[in-house]
């Protein structure tokens, strides 16, 4: 089992929350294609809206990867992103800056937003149980 951080807006992460889909990279394959069936994902959403620049900073969701390779949808003719299938859970948004400290991912505090800039990356058990035992309401790790 595998744990992935993968970083969107808010307002991107609830539509795919809402409609049980993960998305990274503005739909591309190959990063969807790294997950497995039960592998973890968090989203964090720097910003709370795509088109605006301000900050919102916070790990905003947490869902299991339900099906075995990503698929293509048509959202209109100039966009056909690829998805995957999650079952999120039912979480509290949880701010990232007092977690600096003890994520093992983000090793330059001082520059901890470079660590996030690809927009999707592999983390360790560690750091997945701690942010998600901060963030899940009903479900244990």
């Amino acid at each position: 089992m595998k744990y992935f951080l993968i970083v969107a807006s808010k307002d991107h992460v609830k539509v795919g929350v809402e409609n049980g889909f993960a998305q990274a990279g503005h739909g591309k394959k190959l990063q969807l294609a790294k997950m497995e069936k039960g592998d973890w994902v968090i989203y964090y959403s720097a910003k709370g809206k795509y088109k605006e620049g301000k900050p919102y900073q916070k790990f905003t969701a947490i869902g299991q990867v339900e099906d075995n390779k990503p698929y293509q949808v048509t959202v209109n003719p100039d966009f056909e992103p690829w998805r995957r299938k999650i079952n999120f859970y039912s979480v509290r948004e949880l701010e990232i800056r007092p977690l600096l400290d003890d994520l093992n991912f983000i090793t330059n505090r001082e520059r901890w937003g470079l660590h996030l800039i690809s927009g999707f990356l592999e983390i360790k058990k560690a750091d997945f149980k701690m942010i998600a035992e901060k963030m899940l309401i009903h479900k244990k790790i």
